[in-house]
């Protein structure tokens, strides 16, 4: 399939198109990192119970992995900008939405449509930044992205904590979502004003049905991990979850039955024949698990088990954001020379750092409020960064030019799920250490479980690391960043691919 060229932009209007970019690439930020700090005050407020907490913060990425499938595909059929308006309009409505739910029900709900929304809106910025500047000016606008990302990962649990804590018109936590509102509006003008009109092309069409079938797997999955604690693990859990294989079952079946009669599949199924990819996408959901998970809970452990308030909770969590940040730098210029062995080296940091922790934890409630967290939390951190750059084109190592589309974009729709997962699982854990009757004591017992449960999460992934390719896929054009996964189509050959965010 080919994309129509458009005419390139001016340089100014060139960057305020990038500027609408990067604030609806701010926006999914921070809806995925707000609830570890507003959770707490969303229970207080609407009467949320741990299983609500934990579908809040799971919904927004389930939905936005059931629809990152089809996000990219429709930006290529129906034009790059008219789509990411589309999401745009979408993110901003349910962020609304959420602002104003009544009740833990209705929030889930609008998290949902954010998720949905976002899934439309997020994988059109890389295609849209290849539109807008001429290649001897792409590389710049590539290199606003990294700071960008990493400056809202860091920024964003603070911004929420102040929020939270500022109670503006005694709005309290409902203003981490409507801050979306002045952020949303300002990249529909922009993007209205700057964005170039790309048609796209509608051959092979959209695999509808394939998203509906993957996505009802993947929520038969995380529904009874979720709810079964809540609900004492009555035998209805168990067949969701054997279900939620089938579906799996069916979904592979019917991509090859598309291919067989000449359609376009939404996954490329051949990839999975590859060891390394099928080692890397296990590789995802168990990383991307363990930090999400295991940060949800030592959100909710700062602020209900140590009674820390949403800005001292959020500055306290600032310090592996920080390290994030300084770990992707250092990934950035040694990913080629080390290649495989960069995870190996975050993973091993990410162990040291959790070993720390637990012996913080181990000491009492004294020492976990105290600066000792600091130390673990920069450590963790900082071997987390340095897995986020280079994880993608090291798990893309050995595959094909044709592949790389469908490749990319399924391993953006797991990093997702796998993220669901963690929240359902390690909060399902952590919850259940709690008890009926939680105080101070019972939530470090519970976040001393959980870093031993991330500790072998850990260790699984370094393990799995040694199954991936030794070197990061080739690229061709180092100078000239190639598009999102999520926006590349089946037949573009792309050469490089985004760095992976959490």
């Amino acid at each position: 399939m080919e994309m129509k060229t458009a005419s390139r932009s001016p340089v100014k209007s060139a960057w305020l198109g990038l500027f609408a970019v990067l604030a609806a690439t701010v926006m999914n930020i921070l809806d995925s990192t707000i609830v570890n700090v507003a959770a707490p005050a969303i229970s207080a407020d609407l009467g949320a119970t741990y299983s609500d907490l934990q579908w809040i913060a799971a919904s927004y990425t389930l939905a936005l992995a059931a629809g990152l499938l089809t996000g990219g595909r429709l930006g290529d059929m129906f034009g790059r900008k008219r789509i990411l308006m589309i999401g745009l309009v979408g993110f901003v409505a349910a962020s609304l939405s959420c602002s104003l739910a009544w009740g833990p029900e209705a929030l889930i709900v609008s998290r949902v449509l954010q998720g949905l929304f976002g899934a439309v809106m997020i994988p059109q910025g890389f295609g849209l930044i290849r539109d807008l500047f001429p290649p001897q000016q792409i590389g710049k606008a590539f290199a606003a992205l990294g700071p960008v990302i990493g400056g809202s990962t860091i920024l964003g649990p603070i911004v929420a904590g102040l929020l939270v804590d500022a109670d503006l018109l005694g709005t309290g936590w409902r203003m981490v979502f409507a801050i979306n509102l002045p952020l949303g509006l300002f990249s529909l003008i922009a993007g209205a004003k700057a964005l170039p009109h790309v048609k796209g092309g509608r051959e092979g069409g959209l695999d509808v049905l394939g998203a509906l079938i993957a996505a009802t797997g993947m929520f038969l999955l995380v529904f009874p991990l979720v709810q079964g604690r809540e609900l004492g693990w009555p035998a209805w859990t168990v067949t969701m979850m054997i279900s939620a294989i089938l579906a799996f079952g069916i979904f592979t079946g019917y991509q090859m039955s598309r291919k067989r009669n000449g359609r376009t599949p939404l996954v490329q199924l051949s990839v999975f024949a590859k060891r390394s990819y099928t080692s890397g996408v296990v590789f995802v959901v168990v990383f991307f698990g363990s930090i999400v998970g295991f940060s949800l809970a030592v959100g909710l452990f700062l602020q209900l088990g140590l009674g820390q308030s949403p800005v001292r909770a959020s500055l306290t969590m600032a310090a592996w954001a920080i390290g994030a940040f300084f770990g992707s730098g250092f990934a950035a210029g040694m990913m080629t020379r080390l290649g495989r062995r960069i995870l190996h080296i975050g993973l091993s940091m990410m162990a040291v750092g959790l070993v720390l922790l637990y012996a913080v934890f181990s000491q009492g409630v004294a020492s976990a409020g105290g600066l000792k967290l600091v130390l673990p939390m920069v450590l963790y951190g900082i071997g987390m960064g340095m897995i986020f750059v280079p994880l993608f084109d090291i798990i893309m190592g050995d595959i094909k030019d044709r592949e790389v589309g469908s490749a990319s974009s399924m391993l953006e729709s797991i990093q997702q799920m796998g993220a669901s997962l963690g929240v359902a699982v390690l909060g399902t854990v952590f919850f259940a250490a709690v008890g009926p009757r939680p105080d101070a004591q019972t939530f470090l017992g519970a976040s001393q479980q959980v870093t031993l449960i991330a500790l072998a999460l850990t260790v699984v992934s370094l393990g799995l690391a040694f199954l991936l390719p030794r070197r990061a896929r080739a690229h061709a054009a180092p100078d000239a960043p190639a598009p999102s996964p999520t926006t590349a189509p089946e037949t573009e050959r792309a050469t490089e691919l985004e760095p992976v965010h959490a």
